[in-house]
């Protein structure tokens, strides 16, 4: 395991008091194998609540998603983060850093860019990503991060206050099965397959028009497939080279977009359609709208962005 953050000094520190400092929960298990008793499966931390954290860590690998109230992409990525790692039931636990209230943990994890997010095994940290990325590609980080925290021994799981199995606690009803088209492109997300990925979402939709889950996770796959093996300097480069080059110009959009910045994504396409003449214009605004519904038709910066394209247009 790699990654040049020293949390040396958090190891120690006292846990405090209150709700706050017990947030974390307690690994109730010694052994990397067993269970962790958790309040939830996602979880505040503090600079001073920390070192429980890392001991939870030694049993169930623990992701960090360090954000801020005025980050914008910290609110687009959080909602994504809770949904993967409540559906993984305790196999990764999520633990939350508000990097304002808690300049020793931001100063630990580097982080000069939010969102930042960083997986714990063992104590260990592990860079994973940067940015406000796609659903599907979390998947694919965790998947790894579990294989990760596999090869090093630590396969616990974390059993939140309340869940099945607690004694006295009243079980919850489970989570209805995926559909077989969406179970078969979570399966070859998770394999890095995106092709097979891409064609069991476009089986779903062409089955039922109206899965928006499907159009949804059919957008993240395809963006995921185009920026897989792009490197962004070379990609700027091109595009600063041909500022009217369609291809260069969705390269670069799409990298913004999976880097988390979204209006950086909209603003270059919408200046690139308003220099392109009508016949040429076609590609830029189906990816346009294609990104339009990976953010979120709701999104300020997408009716922001669905406001000027509308004006170029007409």
């Amino acid at each position: 395991m790699r990654g040049a953050v020293d949390l040396s000094s958090l190891r120690n520190r006292p846990s405090g008091s209150g709700p706050a400092a017990e947030a974390p929960g307690s690994a109730a298990a010694s052994a990397a194998g067993g269970a962790a008793s958790v309040p939830s499966l996602v979880m505040d931390a503090t600079d001073e609540t920390f070192a429980a954290v890392l001991e939870l860590s030694r049993t169930v690998p623990v992701v960090i998603d360090l954000w801020a109230e005025w980050c914008g992409p910290c609110k687009q990525l959080s909602p994504a983060l809770e949904r993967v790692v409540t559906e993984l039931g305790g196999r990764i636990v999520l633990v939350k850093v508000d990097v304002d209230a808690n300049p020793q943990l931001a100063q630990a994890f580097r982080a000069q860019s939010i969102p930042m997010v960083v997986g714990l095994v063992a104590g260990q940290p592990v860079p994973l990503f940067t940015g406000a990325v796609p659903e599907a590609q979390i998947r694919e980080v965790f998947a790894q991060l579990l294989q990760l925290a596999a090869q090093n021994g630590v396969t616990g799981t974390a059993q939140p206050a309340g869940a099945p199995g607690d004694a006295g606690a009243p079980g919850e009803p489970e989570e209805p099965p995926l559909p077989p088209l969406h179970a078969e492109a979570f399966e070859a997300i998770e394999a890095g397959d995106y092709p097979r990925a891409i064609s069991a979402y476009e089986r779903a939709i062409a089955e039922n028009p109206g899965d928006a889950d499907a159009r949804t996770g059919l957008a993240q796959v395809r963006l995921l497939e185009r920026v897989q093996d792009a490197d962004l300097q070379a990609a700027r480069d091109a595009a600063a080279a041909e500022p009217t080059g369609i291809d260069a110009q969705l390269r670069v959009a799409d990298l913004d977009i999976a880097g988390g910045h979204v209006d950086d994504a909209f603003g270059r396409l919408l200046d690139l359609f308003a220099q392109l003449d009508p016949e040429s214009r076609a590609p830029v605004r189906e990816r346009l709208l294609e990104l339009f519904g990976l953010v979120g038709d709701t999104d300020p910066r997408v009716i922001r962005a669905r406001g000027r394209l509308a004006s170029l247009m007409f």
